[in-house]
């Protein structure tokens, strides 16, 4: 994975992409993570070039690292993923939802709630270790969680809507 930019960013930012850098690098079988904001938009990803549309159908396929296309699809699966089970909890009266797995044949897909509606997303290789996925995922909640805050989540969204638009030119 090459890191992100952190140039110009506060220290909260770099040190979530710091914590997001790690992740990906430190457990093995993780392939994509996305840090999606309640209103279902992408703050955090370990995708580098954040915009699958960027490739050309003449280039040559890229392995398969993540769900088809950029970050911006996990995030969207993320999201829905992130509505569907709160509608239930409440439907079950349950309570909040901490954590969601979905387990395919060739990768699993975590979803777990950060704070204020904010989730933490992971695709998986299919040999991936479930419970030392899950274990590290909380880590990273309990790192990122305190300081996700409004304004924090305001300058991830810039960051990537900039680094968006550089790499369209």
């Amino acid at each position: 994975m090459t890191a992100p930019s952190t140039f110009g960013l506060s220290s909260e930012a770099r040190n979530l992409h710091w914590l997001l850098t790690n992740l990906v690098e430190e457990v093995p079988g993780i392939q994509s993570v996305a840090v999606v904001s309640s209103d279902g938009l992408l703050l955090l990803s370990s995708d580098p070039s954040r915009n699958a549309e960027a490739q050309t159908k003449a280039q040559a396929p890229r392995p398969r690292t993540g769900p088809r296309g950029s970050a911006a699809d996990l995030a969207t699966i993320v999201s829905g993923i992130g509505s569907l089970t709160v509608g239930a909890a409440k439907l079950m009266e349950f309570g909040g939802v901490r954590h969601t797995m979905v387990a395919m044949d060739e990768g699993s897909l975590f979803v777990m709630s950060i704070s204020d509606g904010s989730l933490l997303g992971v695709h998986g290789s299919a040999d991936c270790d479930m419970s030392v996925v899950a274990y590290h995922m909380a880590l990273f909640v309990g790192r990122a969680g305190h300081v996700l805050t409004p304004e924090l989540r305001s300058e991830l969204r810039k960051s990537l809507e900039a680094a968006s638009a550089g790499s369209t030119r």
